[in-house]
């Protein structure tokens, strides 16, 4: 029998620090051991992570879904209008998931890099936030929250590098950071 939270939250994890897509996973999986269902978007990450493949064994509690490419970040063009079009019409999926019952938290992993990018507008979030109904969760994650949106948040942490080896020429190295 899935349990139920008596009051959902607005919970945003931003910053230049590793570890915000890694939060919002784990309390994906903290949710999941309460009996509590997670729909998990991962904005501009179509690259095949480990985390997806390990939480497909979580599929009846985390559905994920990946969806955005960020070739044009090192590309250093602007994004396509395709890729707009995508992020745009995940974004009103997970608003009819949100909006439709059957999910008690909602993940937008990196949605503010995407606004970031212009991918999508603030507005278009907000206008999201404003719909969210009071018995789901919602969270957040990127680089470059808006103020706006901190501001209509009820938790915000901002991870902050202090100190990485990325700076002594260490890539990302599989099962820590891909």
């Amino acid at each position: 029998m899935k349990q139920k939270l008596e009051k959902r939250f607005i919970q945003v994890y931003t910053g230049n620090g590793k570890g915000k897509t890694t939060a919002a996973i784990g309390q994906a999986v903290r949710a999941a051991g309460f009996g509590l269902k997670t729909y998990f978007v991962m904005f501009m990450k179509e690259f095949p992570y480990n985390e997806v493949r390990i939480l497909e064994k979580l599929k009846d509690f985390i559905t994920i879904v990946q969806v955005g490419k960020d070739d044009f970040v090192y590309k250093k063009v602007p994004p396509s209008e395709e890729e707009k079009s995508k992020i745009k019409e995940a974004l009103a999926e997970a608003k009819t998931k949100m909006l439709n019952g059957e999910y008690d938290l909602i993940v937008l992993d990196e949605i503010f890099v995407s606004i970031y990018f212009g991918l999508i507008t603030k507005e278009e979030v907000i206008s999201f936030i404003d719909t969210k109904p009071e018995n789901v969760e919602l969270i957040m994650t990127g680089r470059y929250c808006p103020q706006e949106i901190m501001d209509q948040a009820d938790l915000v942490t901002e991870m902050k590098e202090v100190k990485h080896y990325y700076e002594k020429g260490v890539l990302a190295r599989k099962g820590i950071e891909s």
